[in-house]
């Protein structure tokens, strides 16, 4: 499988499906690729955990969490190692995420703290430092080495989370286009800016940052996809999408920060130049409304999800065309 160097809008339109795993008993409700290796992990409707092979398109191994279900997933930074939201029993016994080991099939840490569904997850990529912003309203800081929260932010609305690629920065989005950027270090001192998107006062689904930093991702419960400038929060670019009810759609950067790929509620895909702001590639999902939908960081591949998982890669039947200068 190809290394990521520098993509084209050619080599975006040749990406193809290279694999499919259909046996999930439900919905894939989250899916994350490990920073450094070449591993996917997907959580799903039927409390599986499941741990694939990117490179040789191979499901390494599931677990099941029946106690708990699995909800939103992420990496640590252990290539065995994930952190996990809870779908049952938040109520009762708080426990919202656990730090669980694939390797041994483990739960090496509970976190309480959140009494309602955590929808957005992730963690610094310089530290054990992870957020999780939950529909009680509120963004709670955690380190994996510890069983306390070690800091709330109670928020207006659903939140989304977002850490820099530097972990310098973290972003937190809500409903009404307000985007609050914290310094990590010091987020208890409040945001040092804010940016109102504006004409969009749906729910926030979710917030992302390119790799270089230069740009920001924002979908909403309307299907509008929004691409900010990270420094000034400048729209550069405005995509919209056909409804989809009943699923939450994702939109994801490639790695080298120029193209934005996103589903659609008519269960197609498609992928934009941030640059040109144009389209330059459609594609039918093959799985209805794709939910889930990011790009590995390290590979010419991304997986798009429903209840089917898929591997997108590029197509070596179609030649790439290069443009004469």
């Amino acid at each position: 499988m190809a290394i990521v160097d520098e993509l084209s809008d050619d080599s975006l339109r040749n990406m193809a499906i290279g694999a499919v795993f259909s046996d999930f008993g439900g919905k894939i409700f989250s899916l994350d690729f490990h920073r450094t290796a070449d591993l996917l992990v997907t959580a799903s409707e039927d409390d599986s955990v499941r741990l694939y092979d990117i490179t040789n398109a191979k499901l390494l191994k599931t677990t099941y969490h029946k106690k708990h279900g699995a909800d939103r997933i992420c990496f640590t930074h252990h290539p065995s190692s994930f952190i996990c939201s809870s779908r049952y029993g938040l109520d009762s016994n708080g426990e919202s995420l656990r730090y669980l080991s694939m390797y041994d099939n483990r739960c090496l840490r509970n976190f309480k703290g959140h009494k309602e569904r955590v929808v957005s997850l992730c963690i610094s990529p310089v530290n054990d430092s992870f957020m999780s912003g939950s529909i009680d309203h509120t963004v709670r800081i955690w380190d994996l080495r510890v069983n306390a929260c070690q800091g709330i932010l109670r928020l207006r609305g659903r939140p989304a989370v977002a850490y820099d690629q530097q972990g310098l920065v973290f972003a937190v989005a809500m409903e009404g286009g307000a985007i609050k950027l914290f310094d990590s270090r010091s987020y208890d001192k409040g945001p040092f800016e804010t940016f109102l998107v504006g004409g969009d006062m749906a729910e926030v689904c979710d917030i992302k940052f390119s790799n270089d930093g230069k740009s920001m991702l924002l979908t909403t419960r309307k299907n509008n996809t929004y691409i900010l400038d990270a420094y000034g929060g400048e729209k550069r670019g405005v995509f919209s999408l056909d409804p989809s009810p009943d699923t939450e759609i994702e939109a994801t950067f490639t790695p080298d920060g120029q193209y934005v790929i996103s589903g659609s509620g008519d269960g197609t895909m498609h992928a934009w130049s941030i640059n040109s702001g144009s389209k330059v590639g459609s594609w039918d999902s093959n799985i209805g409304v794709v939910s889930c939908l990011k790009w590995a960081p390290r590979r010419i591949m991304f997986a798009a999800a429903s209840s089917v998982l898929t591997f997108w890669i590029p197509d070596e039947s179609k030649p790439e065309i290069k443009s004469e200068a």
